[in-house]
């Protein structure tokens, strides 16, 4: 896996990341767009600025649990890692994100040239004000 190097270290190593993963497991899908992650989870009520969650980011699982996301900018973070290895190798199989709870299966997840420079945009934004603090 090409983010191997960051997932589990820098990136997928939180509560939140797992959340991500058991919602991305739920959907049952191979292929999934950005735009359906955003709707389904609330970010997009962020208007992709993700320095503050200003709203409740959930997801109701299959099995009628709630699983929550703390902060936005933390579920951003990885979905760009999973979205740069979608990039690199065409696809990521859940199992090596998590590989106790995952199934081994693979997905896509697609999005268009505007959300691909709103996601570049939003990183780029919050990495400056990080570095502000």
């Amino acid at each position: 896996m090409y983010i191997s190097q960051y997932w589990g270290n820098l990136i997928g190593c939180s509560a939140g990341s797992l959340n991500l993963v058991a919602f991305l497991a739920d959907l049952k899908k191979e292929e999934i767009s950005l735009s359906e992650i955003f709707a389904k989870t609330g970010l997009v009520r962020q208007n992709f600025d993700f320095s503050h969650t200003v709203e409740y980011l959930e997801f109701t699982h299959s099995n009628g649990d709630k699983i929550d996301f703390h902060f936005a900018i933390d579920v951003i973070a990885d979905l760009a890692a999973i979205m740069l290895e979608c990039c690199i190798n065409g696809s990521v199989n859940l199992y090596d994100l998590d590989s106790y709870n995952a199934p081994s299966r693979h997905i896509r997840i697609t999005a268009t040239a505007d959300e691909h420079e709103a996601m570049n945009k939003a990183l780029s934004d919050f990495a400056k004000k990080s570095t502000k603090i």
